[in-house]
C-alpha cells in the first residue's frame, strides 16, 4: 500500500524534507493504520525534520506527533475500520513515522476515538500543543492555586502559549501574558490576556532569589532564566507547570519560594501521559473547554510545510499550524 509523505532524508550531514510517495508495511498484531485527515505542526516535529539529535531515531523518516482519522485496517480488538480517532504523542513521530503522512501505523494502545463534539480539524487545532497547555492548566487547578489573582504565560503567542491564555480566559482568571513579538499586542487581548508583558522588559532586572509575590501560578513554555524569575514571582501556595526549553534546558532559582511560599514546580510531559489522563483533556477540550482557535488556526496543505518549518525554527510562529492531507 503506497500513500504519500513528508520523507526527511539526511545527505551528507544536509536534512531535507519533500513529499514523497512510499511504501505502508503490512499490518503487525496489535496495531491499527490510520487513514491521516489531518495533523498539526509542533516544534518537536520542527526539530525532526531539520535533523536535531534524539528526536527521531533515523532517516530516512516521517515526523508528526499528532494524527486524526479513521481507521483503515486493524489487527486489534480495541478499534474497527470506519472509527475516527486521535492520536498523539508517544512515540509517533520520533521512532515511527508520523502524521506528516496520509497514512500511520501504531499499537492501538496509543489511540483515542475522537470525542463526539470534535471536528479532525478542531482536535488539531489543539494537537500536542492544546493538550500540553490543557495538562499545564489541569494540574496548576489540581494543585488548587489561589484563584484571586492573575496567572502568568511565557511564550504567549506559540502553540502551547496561545491555547493556555484562551482557556485560560474562558476560565476566568486573569491572565499576563509574556512575548517576544509586541506586534502582536491586540491578538493577545483578543485571546483575553489582560497585560501584555514584553519578554526583554520583564528580564531587565535580575532575576532575585525571591521576587515580589504576584501570581497565583505560572505557565512557562521557554524554560532558562524566564522560568527562574517566574518562580520567584509566585505567590503563597501557587503552582508553576513547566513544559518546554527553547529557552534555555537549564535554570538557576532558590530553595526560598518553596520552602517559604509553599510553591509547587510542576513538570508536563503530554506526549508519555498516561491515555486516561489524554482522554481526560481531550473530554473537556470537546464539552467545557471548548475553544474556538479558528482565529489563531491556519490551515494547510502537506507541501507547504518547509517554510512553517523554518519558522518555527526562527521563533517566529503565531498561534497553530493544522496539515490537511488530501483524502
Amino acid at each position: 500500500m503506497k500513500y504519500k509523505a513528508y520523507l526527511v532524508e539526511e545527505n551528507d550531514g544536509v536534512y531535507k524534507g519533500s513529499v514523497k510517495e512510499i511504501d505502508m508495511p503490512t499490518i503487525e498484531p496489535g496495531n491499527v493504520i490510520i487513514k491521516v485527515h489531518y495533523s498539526s505542526l509542533n516544534y518537536k516535529d520542527a526539530l525532526a525534520a531539520s535533523g536535531v539529535k534524539g528526536v527521531a531515531s533515523s532517516y530516512p523518516f516521517v515526523p508528526g506527533i499528532d494524527v486524526a482519522g479513521e481507521i483503515l485496517e486493524s489487527s486489534s480488538d480495541l478499534f474497527h475500520v470506519g472509527d475516527k480517532v486521535i492520536a498523539t504523542g508517544y512515540k509517533i513521530g520520533m521512532k515511527v513515522f508520523g502524521g506528516f503522512g496520509e497514512l500511520v501505523q501504531i499499537p492501538a494502545e496509543w489511540v483515542i476515538p475522537l470525542p463526539e463534539n470534535l471536528s479532525y480539524k478542531h482536535a488539531m487545532s489543539y494537537g500536542t500543543a492544546g493538550l500540553t497547555a490543557g495538562a499545564c492548566i489541569k494540574k496548576m487547578i489540581d494543585a488548587d492555586i489561589p484563584k484571586d489573582m492573575p496567572i502568568i504565560v511565557s511564550g504567549s503567542t506559540g502553540g502551547v502559549g496561545s491555547v493556555a491564555v484562551n482557556l485560560l480566559s474562558k476560565l476566568n482568571y486573569e491572565v499576563h501574558a509574556i512575548t517576544g513579538k509586541p506586534e502582536e499586542k491586540n491578538m493577545l487581548m483578543d485571546m483575553g490576556a489582560s497585560e501584555i508583558i514584553y519578554r526583554d522588559d520583564f528580564m531587565s532586572e535580575p532575576v532575585k532569589a525571591l521576587d515580589k509575590g504576584i501570581y497565583a501560578g505560572g505557565i512557562d513554555t521557554v524554560g532558562g532564566d524566564i522560568l527562574a524569575k517566574i518562580i520567584s514571582m509566585i505567590s503563597n501556595h501557587g503552582a508553576v507547570s513547566c513544559c518546554g526549553n527553547v529557552g534555555g534546558t537549564k535554570f538557576t532559582s532558590s530553595v526560598f519560594p518553596f520552602i517559604l511560599r509553599g510553591v509547587s514546580l510542576i513538570g508536563i510531559d503530554s506526549a508519555e501521559s498516561i491515555l486516561e489522563f489524554k482522554k481526560n483533556i481531550w473530554n473537556l477540550f470537546a464539552n467545557e473547554w471548548s475553544l474556538n482557535l479558528d482565529t489563531y488556526t491556519r490551515v494547510l496543505p502537506l507541501n507547504y510545510i518547509d517554510d512553517e518549518i523554518s519558522r518555527i525554527l526562527e521563533g517566529k510562529q503565531v498561534g497553530r499550524v493544522v496539515i490537511k492531507h488530501e483524502v
